[in-house]
C-alpha cells in the first residue's frame, strides 16, 4: 500500500470504491444481512425488560410457571426451568456476544498493531524483545489459562474480556510488523526522514493509515474467536454467572437435564453463535477480496 494522499476527496472516492467492490460480493451482503439482524437484537435488548419485570432475563420469571415449558403466545421460545422466557435471554444474550466480541477484538488489535508497528519500524533489539514476547503469549493455551482462573476466583465478564484480548495479540502484531517492514523502506518513508520527520510523526502520519485496513480485517476474525471462547467458558460453567449470554444458556439446559427433552432451549443460542461467528467470517473474507487485488482477479478469471 502507499501513501494516502491528504485529500479528503481522494479517500472519500477510495472509501466509495471500496464499499462497491464489498458489497458486489455476495459473502459480504449475506455476512452485513446477518449481522444486522443480530444488531437490532442487542438493542431490543434493552428495551424489552421495560415491559415489565417478567421479561427480565435473569430476574425475571412468570409466577404461572415453574418448570421449563415450549413456545406459546406469552414466550416465543418457551421458558427455562424457572419460568423466565428464552427469546428474551436470546436477545440478552446477542448483547453480551457483541459486547464480548468488539471490546476483545478492539483491545487486542489495537494492542497488536501497536506492538507491530513499533517492532517493525524499531528493529533491532526492540524488534527481538517484542516478537520473542509474542512467541510467548502465541503458545499459552488461552482458554486452558481462563478455566484455571476461572476455578479459582469468579471472573466477571469484563476480565473475562481483559484475558482473551491479551491473549489475542500476538497474531495481529506479527501481520502489522511484517506490512510495516515493507512499508518502512519505500521511498515516501525515506522522504519524510530526510525532510526531518521524528520516529514518532512517521509511525502515525504515514504508516498508520497504511496498515489500519488490515488491522481491521483482523479484527473481524478476532470477534469470532472471542465469541466461540467466550461461550466455550460459559457452558462449561466458568462464565460470568451474573450474565446471560448464548454459552450460559447452553450450560443451563444441560445443568438442568433437559439436554435432549427441550429442543426449543438448545437450538436457538446454539444457532445464533453459528449464526453470528458465521457473520463476522464472511465480512472479514469480503474485506479480504477489497484489500487484496489479485482475490477479485481470481474470481473474474473464474
Amino acid at each position: 500500500m502507499e501513501k494516502i494522499p491528504e485529500n479528503k476527496n481522494y479517500t472519500i472516492v477510495r472509501f466509495t470504491k471500496a464499499w462497491a467492490i464489498f458489497i458486489k460480493n455476495p459473502m459480504g451482503k449475506t455476512g452485513l444481512i446477518i449481522l444486522s439482524v443480530f444488531m437490532l437484537m442487542a438493542i431490543a435488548s434493552f428495551f424489552v425488560p421495560l415491559l415489565g419485570p417478567v421479561y427480565h432475563p435473569m430476574t425475571g420469571a412468570d409466577p404461572n410457571i415453574t418448570y421449563s415449558t415450549g413456545p406459546s403466545l406469552h414466550h416465543w421460545l418457551g421458558t427455562d426451568f424457572i419460568g423466565r422466557d428464552l427469546f428474551v435471554q436470546l436477545l440478552e444474550g446477542a448483547k453480551v456476544a457483541f459486547i464480548v466480541g468488539l471490546s476483545c477484538a478492539f483491545i487486542s488489535v489495537v494492542l497488536g498493531t501497536a506492538i507491530g508497528m513499533i517492532s517493525g519500524y524499531a528493529g533491532g533489539i526492540v524488534d527481538t524483545i517484542l516478537m520473542r514476547i509474542a512467541d510467548i503469549f502465541m503458545v499459552l493455551p488461552s482458554l486452558v489459562i481462563l478455566l484455571i482462573l476461572a476455578s479459582l476466583w469468579e471472573l466477571s465478564i469484563w476480565v473475562i474480556i481483559f484475558i482473551i484480548a491479551i491473549m489475542r495479540w500476538p497474531s495481529v502484531s506479527r501481520i502489522i510488523r511484517s506490512q510495516t517492514l515493507s512499508l518502512k523502506s519505500r521511498p515516501f518513508i525515506e522522504a519524510s526522514r530526510v525532510a526531518g520527520a521524528s520516529n514518532f510523526r512517521i509511525i502515525f502520519k504515514h504508516i498508520m493509515p497504511n496498515v489500519l485496513p488490515l488491522a481491521f480485517l483482523y479484527m473481524t476474525f478476532r470477534v469470532t474467536a472471542a465469541i466461540l471462547v467466550e461461550a466455550a467458558l460459559s457452558f462449561l460453567g466458568f462464565g460470568d454467572p451474573g450474565q446471560v449470554s448464548w454459552g450460559m444458556m447452553l450450560q443451563w439446559v444441560w445443568s438442568s437435564g433437559h439436554m435432549f427433552q427441550a429442543p426449543y432451549w438448545l437450538l436457538p443460542p446454539g444457532i445464533c453463535i453459528s449464526l453470528l461467528t458465521l457473520s463476522f467470517y464472511m465480512l472479514g473474507r469480503a474485506m479480504d477480496e477489497v484489500l487484496d487485488p489479485r482475490l477479485r482477479k481470481e474470481e473474474e478469471e473464474e
